[in-house]
């Protein structure tokens, strides 16, 4: 199937490795053109020089972390001065807790703002400054990355990832009311548990334990994750807005009580 998406010029967040690597290689096989942000610089370097060398100068790095202002502005107006435009927007920077498993009273204001900086802050401040060249485009693509954890909860100690997760689908779907008349949709991806490098490192029955938690009995792969973004950034996505896609394996709740991590 033909995505439409040759040419178009597409800003992935968090794209150095896992899921927004997979989204940017995803993308460009689909012949769109792809800006690799991240935190990282080595990482965002690397996975631009990987698509290079796959199909030609169809990806160019741009480290920097989203959750800043300045960054941000300075990531967009450098990515229109290399490549004439954005017309997709993956907003996928992200990081893991440090104080992964804490109750909501124990947990460091310092771990709150983190998260709450590095999920939700960089999806609203992306999309700010993209959503303005996109609706003089009268054209856009904006695809903000949750979690199952918003849509059922996430396991005791996680109430700052959560919440992040929860407040980008509202963000979602005010912006697709917001600027849905200006040909730009946006919609958010809600994934379960990934099978990401840093997920692969860990011990076979935490694993055993996430895949569990769906009846699938598996983790989901970081190419199903691209290919449904691939799909909404796509021609034949243009009439859905506003929309949250859960992958999660028809996913359970979580088994109180199971000591995941």
């Amino acid at each position: 199937m033909d995505f439409g998406l040759n040419a178009k010029v597409a800003l992935i967040t968090g794209a150095g490795r896992g899921i927004g690597k997979a989204e940017a290689l995803t993308l460009v096989a689909e012949g769109a053109m792809v800006a690799i942000n991240d935190i990282n610089a080595e990482q965002a370097q690397e996975t631009a020089e990987q698509i290079n060398a796959i199909g030609g100068a169809k990806a160019k790095a741009f480290a920097a972390d989203v959750s800043d202002e300045n960054a941000v502005k300075s990531v967009v107006e450098r990515v229109c001065a290399e490549f004439g435009a954005i017309d997709i927007l993956v907003n996928n920077a992200g990081a893991g807790a440090r104080y992964w498993g804490l109750p909501v009273d124990e947990l460091p204001v310092e771990s709150w703002d983190m998260i709450i900086n590095t999920h939700l802050r960089s999806t609203f401040l992306c999309s700010k400054y993209v959503a303005r060249i996109m609706k003089r485009q009268r054209f856009g693509r904006i695809v903000n990355t949750s979690s199952m954890n918003a849509i059922g909860g996430g396991p005791p100690g996680a109430s700052n990832y959560t919440a992040a997760k929860a407040a980008i689908i509202g963000l979602t779907r005010n912006m697709a009311k917001e600027i849905g008349s200006f040909g730009v949709t946006v919609n958010a991806i809600a994934p379960g548990y990934v099978h990401t490098d840093l997920v692969a490192s860990y011990p076979e029955h935490r694993k055993k334990i996430m895949s569990s938690q769906n009846p699938v009995g598996r983790l989901c792969d970081l190419n199903e994750v691209a290919a449904l973004v691939a799909f909404l950034c796509s021609k034949q996505a243009a009439f859905i807005n506003g929309a949250v896609f859960s992958m999660d394996g028809g996913r359970q709740d979580f088994v109180w009580g199971t000591q995941l991590f």
